[in-house]
């Protein structure tokens, strides 16, 4: 899979209240047609004038989840980009409330492979997160105290393989 075939001209909105972070996003996803937002309330005007294929959300500081919650009605795929809340809980969170991808911070200089497979994943009716799991899944392992985090978390993590 080419990435950057797949998000040539794509209609992005990213939403983060960190400038550095959103100049960073811009330039990873320069192939995509791209706006910015620094707020919830700017984020919402945008996804209430515009169609976008995918949206990008920072979790913490721009409520991240509401915008997910809008984000998922109007059917726009959602990645959670997050740092502080970069925990079992966050990850459980943004799957349940409909995220199609969750990349921790430390990861943004691979966006560009992330949103070509949600936007793949989408087109071809495929579960985002099987490819999520191949991607990330050995980080969370490091990141959530080791692999015995699956154990605790194996009913959930079958459910979401599945796309349950």
């Amino acid at each position: 899979m080419d990435p950057n075939k797949i998000i040539l001209g794509k209609r992005v909105l990213i939403v983060d209240d960190e400038i550095d972070v959103l100049g960073v996003l811009v330039d990873l996803l320069d192939l995509c047609k791209i706006d910015t937002a620094t707020s919830f309330e700017k984020a919402k005007k945008l996804l209430d004038r515009y169609h976008y294929d995918v949206i990008i959300l920072d979790i913490m500081g721009v409520k991240g989840f509401d915008l997910l919650a809008i984000a998922k009605k109007k059917d726009i795929p959602a990645l959670m980009l997050t740092a502080h809340a970069f925990s079992e809980e966050s990850l459980r969170k943004s799957v349940e409330q409909g995220a199609a991808y969750f990349v921790p911070k430390p990861e943004i200089g691979q966006i560009a492979t992330f949103v070509a497979d949600v936007l793949d994943a989408k087109e071809k009716k495929e579960n985002p997160w099987v490819r999520w799991f191949d991607k990330l899944g050995n980080i969370m392992d490091s990141a959530f105290t080791g692999p015995n985090w699956r154990e605790r978390q194996k009913e959930f993590l079958e459910k979401v393989r599945r796309g349950d």
